[in-house]
């Protein structure tokens, strides 16, 4: 067992790895590069949904071609097979008219097809919108795609899952794994993760939201839920709560997302516990980051353990802090996980306040004995002056660690009119025992252009990275140049080896101080 001195001493070896590579402030004339290529490339063009008309609301505006908030995965016995999975055609009150895909057998080049999680699809569940997708590879090739369904017009919600045996091309065994018709119940943060070394098993896991606000029965509860197959999605347990948070008046998770050790058979759920101030959820009080265990392929689980404390502060525009026009919503409250394929060692990351409280950065946790302690949260981000949001973490079959995340470097001071934003694509060695490398794999592209979804601009509420063989392979939301009104956001990839080229310059300032409550909302009941 590695004492906590020993992960103590490793975090600290890694912060220091990661603050030796930041250069010296750039002078404040300095401006974001201009429209050099980028190393990824465009695969999610068209709208398969631009006809349907289901889930129209008075009060919402769809967004028509945009495509946010993806998660892509990897055939880890097949090179170049991918599938990467988001929603179409957003809606400002939640959810899209529906899922899609775009899957290739290179890594290259992808082709687009529908997912069946709502009317909008061709075969559909009888839905009128859907969101949260989500997918991974069985050891198999067996895919499986997750996703959060629901009407706009009706309490009606729920969670879906998909089979593809042709490597994301076409999707059989449509199943409602949960079907809540009541307006106290809501499902939410869905994923799903194959077993990599049980083929034919995956697992569905979200958190189920139960809140009466007045009355003699008032109460407010959130456990997570999980429903598994064993036989390659024909058929699902039925859904059932394995994280209680009854025990703990007003509280939830959210977030889960499982993370399996093939080497020692065992699964990992992360989640974020958030426990608030009353039934009517107004104030959290304790948010922080969490994880149970399963040596039995989930039939049973551990208590949750802690992982690190929730500090993340909100997400905003920090040129114009308090204009809520220029709010934005990215990864705050969620957390991503992986685990090293050849040691089982444990990698968690996520927002957190810089020790000024006043703007997010990305921190890294990391745990050597199967998640019982882990190490110091370590900041990551290679800018410390700059706000950085919603990371993404894989480790490949090297131990190689891949982090994404976007942040706001470019950001001048006094430009209140745009949001220059990009994306980083991070890299170290097995136990951060090394120099991290970063290269920015995006344009640098306005922010303030994303759909307005909730209360801020919107490129989705979590991005992703994918291991693919001894590389990897991010999925990375742009906005375009046309505004929201049409074709607002893109889906973009490309495939990366683990040596990025040298740091990009440190933002020109430091960011300013953001005012305010401490969490703009936490991301519960995020359709």
């Amino acid at each position: 067992m590695t004492t906590r001195t020993t992960i103590a001493a490793a975090a600290a070896l890694l912060l220091g790895s990661a603050l030796a590579t930041v250069p010296a402030a750039v002078p404040a004339a300095h401006a974001a590069p201009g429209p050099a290529a980028q190393p990824v490339h465009p695969i999610s063009p068209g709208d398969p949904y631009a006809a349907c008309t289901a889930g129209a609301s008075p009060n919402g505006t769809v967004y028509p071609g945009a495509e946010v908030e993806p998660w892509i995965a990897a055939d880890r016995h097949r090179p170049g097979r991918v599938i990467a999975v988001y929603q179409q055609d957003r809606w400002s009150d939640g959810g899209a008219k529906g899922l899609a895909a775009s899957y290739g057998r290179d890594g290259r080049h992808f082709t687009k097809t529908t997912l069946p999680f709502s009317k909008c699809a061709p075969g559909g569940l009888n839905y009128e919108r859907a969101s949260d997708a989500w997918v991974d590879f069985g050891p198999d090739g067996v895919a499986y795609a997750s996703g959060l369904d629901f009407d706009a017009s009706t309490p009606r919600n729920g969670v879906g899952a998909a089979t593809s045996y042709d490597g994301g091309r076409t999707w059989r065994h449509t199943t409602q794994l949960i079907d809540d018709t009541e307006p106290s119940i809501i499902d939410d943060k869905n994923s799903v993760t194959a077993d990599p070394r049980h083929p034919g098993t995956a697992y569905q896991v979200w958190d189920r939201i139960d809140q009466v606000t007045t009355g003699p029965g008032a109460h407010y509860t959130g456990p997570s839920y999980i429903a598994i197959t064993r036989d390659h999605g024909r058929t699902w347990t039925p859904a059932h709560p394995f994280v209680d948070t009854g025990a703990v008046p007003n509280s939830q998770t959210i977030g889960n997302v499982i993370v399996a050790d093939a080497r020692r058979d065992v699964l990992y759920d992360f989640f974020e516990w958030q426990t608030y101030s009353d039934v009517n959820a107004t104030e959290p009080i304790d948010l922080h980051f969490a994880v149970v265990a399963s040596k039995d392929q989930g039939r049973t689980w551990s208590k949750p353990v802690t992982v690190a404390p929730d500090t993340a502060v909100p997400e905003v525009d920090p040129n114009a802090p308090d204009d809520p026009s220029k709010a934005l919503r990215g990864g705050a409250n969620l957390i991503s996980a992986a685990a090293d394929p050849q040691t089982g060692e444990l990698y968690a990351t996520f927002e957190g306040a810089d020790p000024t409280g006043s703007y997010d950065q990305i921190l890294l946790v990391h745990s050597t004995d199967g998640g019982r302690t882990w190490s110091a949260p370590a900041r990551i981000n290679q800018a410390p002056n700059a706000p950085a949001f919603t990371p993404s973490i894989a480790v490949n079959t090297r131990g190689t660690v891949a982090i994404t995340y976007y942040d706001l470097r470019y950001l001048q001071p006094g430009n209140t009119t745009t949001l220059p934003t990009a994306m980083w694509y991070l890299t170290f060695p097995r136990g951060g025992e090394g120099r991290p490398s970063e290269r920015r794999i995006s344009r640098v592209f306005d922010w303030l252009k994303a759909p307005y979804a909730g209360w801020g601009h919107f490129l989705g509420d979590y991005e992703s990275v994918a291991a693919a063989g001894r590389g990897f392979q991010p999925a990375v939301v742009e906005t375009n140049d046309t505004g929201p009104a049409v074709n607002s956001t893109d889906l973009f990839t490309g495939i990366f080896g683990t040596n990025p080229a040298s740091p990009a310059p440190a933002p020109a300032h430091p960011a300013p101080h953001v005012t305010g409550a401490r969490h703009l909302n936490a991301h519960r009941t995020q359709h």
